[in-house]
This record gives structure tokens, sequence and C-alpha cells, in this order.
């Protein structure tokens, strides 16, 4: 059996992983920072479907607790198979009106953790010529709209080129990027979700299944949705001054309230 290391597991689209891979069979470590959610996830995955469920508290957005999940991706004797780097947040407002403090924070978890956590997953793969690693970034990766997107670009970007660099090794690497999903992120950061259109809105789980049939066939950026594919191939096509001016009207009337 192998071993799946979820970050973010308790909720979300880390909840819909955890889901998934073990109901294949796969065993998991959970992290996030609720001891008492992460034990109550592991013994519900284990009850149901028979798979060890590790667990890991641990906040990324400190030192000690990347530390802490690098070890356990870097233990030889209990090798991690998959890496699922979800852990993530938004901040509720504009440029200048979110402090510096909490800029720095989204900085943290979505880069500079998602770096050493990935590296770390990927020098024990490659010693072993297998494994794979899903670094979970956004839509908004594709449009100039703020730190948020800024720091999904960069998940891609980072993804895309160690994907390259590690060709022919037999570890696959792959940037997941979901539109609006129907979890806790919007409540979480105070954000209100009513003006935003029903059809935008999907699943956890089918884009879980989505994105690993992705995985399963090679693919480094995963946009799992004909919806958002249809919408980013236009994104593609707009001048970046115009895009500009677009997904700032947009996130005006689309985006946090």
């Amino acid at each position: 059996m192998t071993t799946a290391l979820i970050t973010g597991s308790t909720a979300g689209i880390g909840a819909a992983f955890a889901r998934r891979l073990a109901s294949q069979g796969h065993n998991l470590v959970l992290v996030a920072r609720d001891t008492e959610r992460l034990a109550e996830q592991a013994t519900e995955l284990h009850d149901r479907h028979g798979i060890e469920a590790e667990v890991l508290a641990a906040d990324l957005s400190t030192d000690k607790g990347i530390e802490s999940v690098e070890n356990r991706l870097g233990d030889r004797k209990h090798p991690v198979d998959l890496l699922v780097n979800n852990a993530g947040f938004g901040n509720k407002g504009r440029y200048l009106e979110v402090s510096m403090a909490d800029e720095l924070t989204m900085l943290k978890v979505h880069i500079e953790a998602v770096l050493r956590l990935t590296s770390a997953a990927t020098e024990s793969m490659r010693s072993r010529g297998r494994g794979g690693v899903i670094n979970v970034a956004s839509v908004a990766a594709f449009v100039p709209r703020g730190t948020y997107g800024a720091s999904k670009a960069w998940v891609v970007q980072f993804t895309q080129g160690a994907a390259r660099d590690l060709s022919g090794s037999g570890v696959r690497l792959m940037a997941l990027c979901p539109g609006f999903v129907r979890t806790e992120f919007h409540q979480r950061a105070g954000m209100g979700t009513d003006n935003i259109p029903g059809w935008l809105w999907l699943d956890a789980d089918k884009l879980v299944a989505a994105a690993l049939t992705d995985l399963a066939r090679g693919r480094t950026v995963s946009i799992p949705d004909p919806r958002y594919k249809a919408l980013m191939g236009v994104v593609k096509l707009t001048p970046r001054g115009l895009l500009g001016g677009v997904s700032s009207r947009t996130g005006r009337k689309y985006g946090p309230q």
C-alpha cells in the first residue's frame, strides 16, 4: 500500500483528496493545525476504508511546522509516495488594505512551505525512482489580481519548472488550478459568496477525481473542468493590459464582499 501526505487535510479540497485516496486504499499522513479535527478525520477514514491514517499537527506559517513535515517526508523507513500541498488561505481586501504581516504569512504558506515540502518529498522520491506531487494553485494564477494570485502563479511556474528538471526520474509534479470550489475557504477568510454565479462553482470530490486522472496522464498543469478550461483559453488570448482591467472589474463584481 502506498502512502499519501496531504497538507490542509481537514477541510475543502484537502479533505476531498483524503476521502478519495483512502477509498482507493492509500495510507495517509494528514497534516493540519487542528489536532482534534485531525484525530476525528483519521478515525473516520480508518474505520470506513481500513487504511492507516497518521496525524501530524503542524502550522505551515511557522518554521517549526514546516520542519516537522519536512522531517516526515524525509523518513526513508516510512516513505511518502504522493504529496498534496493543499494548505492555503485568502486574505480579505485589496493590496495595501491587508496588513504586511498577513501578506507575509500567505507567502510563507503558499510559497516557502510549498518549495520546502516539494523539495523534501522529491529528493526521497527520486532516490526510489517513483512518486508524485500535486501543488494546489488556482486559476487566479493566470490573471493579474493581487498577492493571492501572484503566489499561486509562483506555484504554477515552480511546479512546471521542477517537473521538467525531474523528467525521466519517475517523479511526477503537477499544479492543480481550480476555480471557485464549495469549501470553507471563503468563509474562513470572511469573504461573501452570494454574488458568485452558480455556474462558476465546482464540486471538491469531482475536482479531485479529475486531478488524480490528470496526474496519472503526466500533465504538469491541471484545470479540471471544461468551464474553467474555456475561460482560461480566453485569458491566454487577451492582452495583459486589457486583462488587468477586466480582472479588476471582475474582482469587484465576484470577489470578496
